[in-house]
């Protein structure tokens, strides 16, 4: 019994500790500002409102800031900004797990069952190029981009993020390509399937939860990229999510309910690209793990 509460209580705690922020960011969204400094707090004095998630879509000033004498702060413009921001964010990391998915794959199935000259030192060169500081790379990524007349478009967001990401996703699915039996594939050449169909009908299918997790994890990494995000991006039609927000926190005229707010936007594609892959990825891995 003593047993089972010590896993309990860990298990509450381990909750309490990675969904805390979520939870402290709706709660904050929504709870008006002169009830969230309040001290001693009063968190539940006064009905939850919306007013914060209208500003930042519509553009509708909250009413608790249109009454004369409250405790309030300004309100920022730059909140509005934050929907676009999201769309950018959104439409550049899924176009960055989508290549990761397929170019990662294909490199992945040459360096796991083809045998060419150069195969090792290739491969520990894709791998190092990641292992090289991303600060350091910074000016030579903005003058190739700079050069191909690509600054401040998504485009330019796309293949950097693809650069960086790309590594990664090569090594952990050649890890699991050469996990796979090569008898299954051999199987199919002999009943003449030809290369890109035993890729395709056999190797993929059985490579379904790492290639889900892979993408998943490169979409990650894109959507809070931050330092190429700012150098690479300008104007509106480009910003992402990261560099927005950065501004709202810096900026003195920000309330703490419209920054809760924003904050919790931008979790939100995470979370529902999280729950829709996890038990798919889940099941594949437990079924993959009864298979071999």
């Amino acid at each position: 019994m003593g047993r089972k509460i010590a896993i309990y209580v860990f298990a509450v705690l381990l909750f309490l500790f990675s969904a805390g922020p979520v939870l402290l960011t709706l709660v904050g969204g929504i709870i008006p500002e002169k009830v969230l400094l309040s001290v001693p707090p009063r968190l539940f004095s006064m009905k939850p409102t919306l007013s914060y998630y209208k500003y930042i879509f519509t553009g509708k000033v909250p009413e608790a800031y249109e009454e004369r004498g409250a405790l309030r702060a300004m309100v920022s413009e730059e909140a509005r900004l934050i929907p676009r921001a999201m769309l950018n964010s959104a439409t550049v990391a899924l176009a960055v797990m989508a290549m990761n998915m397929v170019f990662g794959s294909m490199a992945a199935y040459a360096f796991a069952r083809i045998r060419f000259r150069g195969k090792s030192l290739t491969f520990m060169g894709i791998i190092m190029c990641r292992l090289v500081p991303a600060s350091a790379l910074v000016v030579p990524f903005y003058m190739i981009i700079q050069a191909l007349g690509l600054l401040d478009t998504k485009l330019a967001l796309i293949l950097v993020h693809t650069l960086l990401t790309l590594p990664f996703t090569v090594l952990i699915l050649t890890m699991f390509f050469r996990r796979v039996p090569v008898e299954i594939e051999e199987s199919a050449v002999v009943d003449g399937a030809k290369p890109l169909q035993v890729f395709w009908k056999i190797t993929l299918p059985l490579s379904a939860s790492s290639m889900v997790a892979t993408g998943l994890f490169s979409f990650m990494l894109s959507y809070s990229e931050f330092m190429y995000s700012l150098v690479l991006g300008g104007s509106q039609r480009s910003r992402t999510l990261p560099v927005v927000m950065t501004s709202l926190i810096y900026n003195p005229d920000m309330i703490w309910g419209m920054l809760m707010s924003g904050v919790f936007l931008a979790l939100i594609p995470s979370l529902i690209l999280a729950i829709l892959v996890w038990k798919f990825v889940v099941e594949n891995i437990i079924l993959g793990a009864m298979k071999y």
